[in-house]
């Protein structure tokens, strides 16, 4: 479980290392841009502050690094911030990820190991590695302090622009989720968004409990968790955030829209917090003021159209 509290102080620690993203005004709403952050995703954030923390605790081997398990976000933002504070990086991901994220990761000098075909697998074998190495384990959204640090760009958002009353916000795992929902609680409300494909939250909040889900779809690369993280499901009993479902035709509308109408370059995963708009699962209230998080743009450029 985490509180304001622990996003306030994650907002301190990772203060010199991550982009105050810009509120964009647009057509009755804001969008949050956070795919200009460092690395191109909102995942920076909670990566410096899990690391950070763990360097203050003495329990980061500067010989020895870190080890995370990613659809490719999250390998992107921990070997980004392992490679800023100097130390190695291992990074398991799914043998199908987009080859883009995966040149990327390379590219931050991390170790890439590719294994079978969903999260899960790629998880399963990064947890055995920590074990074996003693590398610090960061996980991809079910660690406080990662969905702590992610729950920073909720605090910036209300901050630039404190008449927002309403944030929309796509669900994978749903650290973001728990970061954001955390940062807001008493003061603004969440819509969770999710694709129909991988439905970790809604399947929850209908069962009473996290289930498994089947994962699959257009965004199943960054959203394709096969089940609710503990810290996302505390925070969803404790705040009863919106929960919607957008299909996979409205996420690559919504995807499209954003690249027409205001040149975003957004990933399938962070198109489907706006899909909930433009396909109507979500309405806002005439005076409601919504700001939309658009979290990642770490997509294929050609693709954009």
């Amino acid at each position: 479980m985490i509180t304001r509290d622990d996003v306030l102080s994650a907002r301190t620690r990772i203060a010199p290392y991550v982009r105050h993203t810009p509120l964009l005004a647009a057509d009755g709403l804001w969008f949050k841009c956070e795919f200009l952050q460092s690395t191109g995703v909102f995942k920076t954030r909670g990566a410096f502050n899990r690391q950070l923390a763990a360097q203050e605790r003495g329990e980061l081997d500067p010989a020895v690094g870190i080890v995370t398990a990613s659809g490719g976000n999250a390998g992107l933002a921990n070997a980004h911030a392992a490679s800023v504070l100097g130390v190695p990086a291992h990074v398991f991901v799914p043998e199908n990820a987009p080859a883009v994220k995966v040149a990327l990761l390379r590219s931050y000098g991390a170790e890439v190991v590719q294994v079978g075909r969903e999260y899960a697998e790629a998880y399963a074998a990064a947890v055995q590695h920590a074990a074996e190495s003693g590398a610090l384990f960061c996980h991809a959204y079910d660690q406080p302090e990662i969905a702590a640090g992610a729950g920073t760009l909720a605090e910036e958002i209300l901050q630039d622009e404190p008449r927002v009353d309403t944030i929309v916000v796509a669900v994978g795992g749903a650290g973001l989720f728990a970061g954001i929902a955390a940062s807001a609680e008493g003061r603004a409300k969440v819509v969770a968004v999710e694709s129909e494909n991988c439905p970790t939250l809604h399947a929850a909040l209908a069962a009473g409990e996290p289930v498994d889900v089947s994962v699959s779809g257009v965004a199943a690369d960054s959203l394709g968790a096969r089940r609710i993280g503990d810290i996302g499901w505390a925070l969803a009993e404790r705040t009863k955030p919106t929960s919607v479902l957008v299909a996979d035709e409205a996420i690559v509308e919504a995807r499209a829209r954003l690249w027409r109408d205001y040149r975003i370059p957004a990933e399938h995963g962070a198109a489907a917090a706006y899909a909930a708009l433009t396909s109507g699962a979500y309405t806002p209230a005439p005076d409601e003021r919504v700001a939309v998080v658009i979290c990642g743009a770490n997509t294929d450029p050609t693709t954009l159209v």
